[in-house]
């Protein structure tokens, strides 16, 4: 069965107490979720130990927002996929657009470092996503195909049911261009057509894809109400419990 999920990255926000507050509202607030139904929150590392002891118990989960390609090494200020595992997580975030572009991490880097998340039988979130010029040249789908071949389509379809694949319209986030529920559906259905050639139509439709766009409570009615379109990674709203609640409650709406 295809997992629906809204995942909350809270990127470099929050300070420890606001933290744990914001995760005390969502413990408190959530609605019960059906059992294919899964709320993740991504806070940076400094809070996972907080986050996660707040959230014991809950229907909640948590994510890293990053990890590195090794297991261990001279690496100094990274964190090891072997650690989060060990530290009990169960999902990673790679790729995402902000680590493409402020970090400069390449396609064989992530390559690796999806290797190493499963290998840590973490899930991975993977993050694909085309920038505004890319859009305009027409060739987004393209690009978006050979981020995937560049970094998981090496994968077996017995590990790719580990990935979970998030679509970041780079276009339309935080530029005033806003993209509509429909060129989210034409991207996800595009991505989920590769899928079952890469792999077989099972995996295509087993598999979770996220839109990570401006997903706010005012549209994400009409976002999850796309048949290819299996929930979000939220950003900005993700901070506010109140409107990340909206998202979730838009979900559960949905995909019932």
């Amino acid at each position: 069965m295809r997992k629906y999920i809204v995942a909350g990255n809270w990127k470099m926000n929050t300070s420890v107490e606001e933290g744990k507050q914001l995760a005390q509202s969502l413990v408190n607030n959530t609605p019960e979720l059906a059992s294919n139904h899964k709320v993740i929150l991504t806070p940076p590392f400094l809070h996972l130990s907080t986050v996660k002891e707040t959230i014991e118990g809950s229907h909640l989960d948590l994510a890293a927002q990053n990890c590195h390609s090794e297991n261990s090494g001279a690496y100094t200020g990274e964190v090891s996929p072997k650690m989060l595992a060990d530290f009990g997580l169960n999902y990673v975030i790679l790729g995402h657009s902000e680590r493409r572009s402020y970090f400069g991490e390449t396609a064989i880097v992530l390559k690796h470092k999806v290797d190493q998340a499963l290998t840590n039988a973490l899930e991975v979130i993977f993050c694909i996503g085309e920038s505004l010029e890319q859009r305009e040249s027409g060739d987004f789908k393209t690009i978006l195909l050979n981020q995937l071949k560049e970094s998981v389509f090496h994968l077996n379809a017995e590990d790719f049911k580990n990935v979970i694949l998030a679509y970041e319209p780079v276009w339309a986030i935080g530029t005033g261009v806003t993209a509509s529920a429909e060129q989210a559906e034409e991207v996800h259905a595009f991505l989920r057509e590769e899928l079952a050639k890469q792999y077989s139509n099972d995996t295509a439709e087993a598999t979770t894809i996220l839109y990570g766009g401006s997903c706010k409570p005012s549209n994400a009615n009409e976002i999850f109400a796309k048949p290819n379109v299996d929930g979000g990674l939220i950003g900005g709203a993700a901070l506010k419990s109140e409107d990340f609640i909206g998202i979730i409650d838009a979900l559960i709406a949905q995909k019932s």
